[in-house]
Protein backbone atom coordinates (compact mmCIF):
# COMPACT_ATOMS: atom_id res chain seq x y z
CA UNK A 1 0.00 0.00 0.00
CA UNK A 2 2.84 2.19 0.70
CA UNK A 3 4.09 2.10 -2.92
CA UNK A 4 1.30 2.08 -3.98
CA UNK A 5 1.26 5.97 -2.47
CA UNK A 6 4.15 6.58 -3.30
CA UNK A 7 3.88 5.78 -7.32
CA UNK A 8 0.91 8.18 -7.38
CA UNK A 9 2.88 11.02 -5.41
CA UNK A 10 5.05 10.57 -8.11
CA UNK A 11 3.04 10.88 -10.97
CA UNK A 12 1.22 13.64 -9.26
CA UNK A 13 4.55 15.68 -9.26
CA UNK A 14 5.77 14.87 -12.38
CA UNK A 15 1.90 15.92 -13.76
CA UNK A 16 2.59 19.40 -11.76
CA UNK A 17 6.23 20.20 -12.62
CA UNK A 18 5.11 19.09 -16.32
CA UNK A 19 2.01 21.71 -16.31
CA UNK A 20 4.57 24.50 -14.47
CA UNK A 21 7.39 24.05 -17.44
CA UNK A 22 4.92 24.40 -19.86
CA UNK A 23 3.43 27.07 -18.40
CA UNK A 24 6.80 29.04 -17.99
CA UNK A 25 7.60 28.03 -21.61
CA UNK A 26 4.38 30.07 -22.69
CA UNK A 27 4.92 32.75 -20.47
CA UNK A 28 8.86 33.08 -22.27
CA UNK A 29 7.22 32.69 -25.88
CA UNK A 30 4.38 35.54 -25.12
CA UNK A 31 7.39 37.81 -24.06
CA UNK A 32 9.33 37.42 -27.01
CA UNK A 33 5.96 38.18 -29.13
CA UNK A 34 5.96 41.27 -27.27
CA UNK A 35 8.95 42.26 -28.11
CA UNK A 36 8.51 41.23 -31.64
CA UNK A 37 5.13 42.95 -31.85
CA UNK A 38 6.42 46.50 -30.45
CA UNK A 39 9.44 45.92 -33.26
CA UNK A 40 7.31 46.41 -36.20
CA UNK A 41 5.04 48.62 -34.67
CA UNK A 42 7.90 51.01 -34.45
CA UNK A 43 9.38 49.95 -37.51
CA UNK A 44 6.28 50.91 -39.24
CA UNK A 45 6.13 53.47 -37.42
CA UNK A 46 9.14 55.16 -38.69
CA UNK A 47 8.39 53.77 -42.33
CA UNK A 48 10.67 51.14 -42.35
CA UNK A 49 7.67 48.34 -43.14
CA UNK A 50 4.92 49.19 -44.78
CA UNK A 51 1.53 49.13 -42.65
CA UNK A 52 -0.27 50.67 -40.06
CA UNK A 53 1.62 50.15 -36.61
CA UNK A 54 -0.71 48.33 -34.60
CA UNK A 55 -1.38 46.38 -37.60
CA UNK A 56 1.83 44.99 -37.91
CA UNK A 57 1.91 44.72 -34.06
CA UNK A 58 -1.55 42.91 -34.25
CA UNK A 59 -0.21 40.70 -37.22
CA UNK A 60 3.22 39.93 -35.72
CA UNK A 61 1.09 38.59 -32.18
CA UNK A 62 -0.80 36.75 -34.50
CA UNK A 63 1.66 34.18 -36.25
CA UNK A 64 3.11 32.51 -32.54
CA UNK A 65 -0.69 32.61 -31.32
CA UNK A 66 -1.45 35.53 -29.27
CA UNK A 67 -3.79 38.59 -29.03
CA UNK A 68 -2.98 41.96 -29.23
CA UNK A 69 -4.04 43.28 -26.43
CA UNK A 70 -3.54 46.92 -26.81
CA UNK A 71 -0.64 48.81 -28.51
CA UNK A 72 -0.12 52.57 -28.68
CA UNK A 73 2.42 54.83 -30.57
CA UNK A 74 3.53 58.30 -29.90
CA UNK A 75 4.78 60.91 -31.92
CA UNK A 76 8.31 60.09 -31.89
CA UNK A 77 7.44 56.85 -32.97
CA UNK A 78 8.12 54.86 -29.66
CA UNK A 79 5.37 52.19 -29.95
CA UNK A 80 4.24 50.31 -26.59
CA UNK A 81 2.04 46.64 -26.83
CA UNK A 82 0.23 44.53 -24.64
CA UNK A 83 -0.17 40.86 -26.24
CA UNK A 84 -2.63 38.78 -23.40
CA UNK A 85 -3.55 34.99 -23.13
CA UNK A 86 -4.25 32.58 -20.99
CA UNK A 87 -1.73 29.56 -19.00
CA UNK A 88 -3.15 26.78 -17.06
CA UNK A 89 -6.78 29.14 -16.79
CA UNK A 90 -5.22 32.71 -15.96
CA UNK A 91 -5.18 35.65 -18.13
CA UNK A 92 -1.31 36.71 -18.77
CA UNK A 93 -0.06 39.73 -20.30
CA UNK A 94 3.36 40.72 -21.66
CA UNK A 95 4.30 44.66 -22.30
CA UNK A 96 7.15 45.70 -24.30
CA UNK A 97 8.75 49.12 -25.97
CA UNK A 98 10.16 49.90 -28.88
CA UNK A 99 11.48 52.71 -30.46
CA UNK A 100 14.04 54.83 -32.48
CA UNK A 101 17.53 54.50 -31.03
CA UNK A 102 18.23 57.32 -28.50
CA UNK A 103 20.57 60.16 -29.99
CA UNK A 104 24.05 59.66 -28.56
CA UNK A 105 26.81 62.11 -27.73
CA UNK A 106 29.72 62.09 -30.15
CA UNK A 107 33.00 61.51 -28.31
CA UNK A 108 35.58 62.84 -30.32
Amino acid sequence: MLGLALVVAVAVSACLLATLAGALSTAQTLRGAADAAALGAADSASGRVAGEPCGVAAEAAAVVGFALADCAVDAEGRASVTLATTIVGLAVTARARAGPPQETIDST
